[in-house]
């Protein structure tokens, strides 16, 4: 069986039952089963409405893909949509079917939420670990099949370091994501937490949130052994090393004659800070 033309409308593209594989065509939405491996774990109520009624007025634009089950079909991409046109009282929705092996269903699934950026950043964060840990991939090339630079994966990825109620607190945008690169410099756990619990309870700013960090790594710093900082203009030298480096940065000296300290924690961290010192990857 054929594909036909987009232009001529959805009705007039194939018949209702007997999809093949690679075509597309109109499905029951009762006949489909979401996709076990979804990694998107909360869906925002407003926003399934909000498409909802796109539907309602536009129709479905961008068909889900679905694979075979039987006489069922399982959801491949597209969950939201399939939900939102439930919702929009749709009896039937376009869907591209695909035949794919169970690992390809799980990493098709993975990197189309991931590309679509909307999932949050815990859920891109147990994604991308999922794709390392299940398919073996490296994160330079999580990054080329996401489009994504590998400081971005890395940083994503150092969200999972973080204790069970911050990541609740990531998921929920109570705290973002510049808020997480602050707390993860915080190398204290009960510290890194009590902070956490001040950036929801008070709305700390990033702003705030680094200049209570710094409080507490003054209070933690040993005092320097050989040189100190005398040139008082280094501490915001130092600021925006550690805000672009994501790390802890430690200035010393004066503006003749000092040292530049960055902190990394494993090869995957270091390699990320070079990549964002020098801009391009080390041969």
């Amino acid at each position: 069986m054929s594909k036909k033309g987009l232009g001529r409308g959805l009705q007039a593209l194939l018949p209702d039952d007997g999809i093949e594989p690679g075509a597309l065509g109109e499905i029951e939405l009762d006949l489909i089963s979401p996709n076990p491996a979804q990694p998107r774990q909360w869906f925002d109520p407003q926003a399934l409405e909000e498409l909802a009624q796109s539907i309602r007025e536009h129709g479905v634009i961008q068909p889900v893909i679905v694979q075979r089950q039987g006489d069922r079909y399982e959801l491949v991409a597209g969950e939201r949509r399939w939900r939102a046109a439930q919702m929009a009282g749709l009896q039937r929705i376009p869907a591209v079917v695909r035949d794919l092996a169970p690992a390809e269903l799980v990493e098709l699934a993975l990197i189309e939420n991931l590309q679509r950026e909307d999932l949050n950043p815990i859920e891109q964060a147990e994604a991308c670990q999922r794709l390392l840990d299940e398919f073996g991939l490296t994160h330079e090339q999580l990054s080329k099949r996401l489009g994504k630079s590998r400081p971005q994966i890395t940083n994503v990825l150092r969200l999972l370091g973080l204790s069970a109620e911050i990541k609740q607190a990531i998921a929920a945008g109570k705290i973002s994501m510049g808020h997480a690169k602050i707390l993860l410099s915080v190398d204290d756990p009960a510290q890194r937490a009590a902070l956490g619990q001040r950036i929801v309870a008070e709305g700390l700013s990033v702003r705030e949130t680094e200049k209570a960090a710094r409080q507490l790594q003054k209070k933690d710093a040993p005092a320097p052994k050989h040189l100190e900082r005398t040139d008082p203009g280094l501490a915001a030298v130092e600021e925006k090393l550690r805000a672009r480096l994501a790390t802890r940065v430690r200035v010393r000296g004066s503006e003749k004659r000092g040292k530049i300290e960055i902190e990394y924690f494993s090869l995957e961290e270091l390699n990320r800070i070079l990549d964002a010192m020098l801009g391009q990857e080390l041969a």
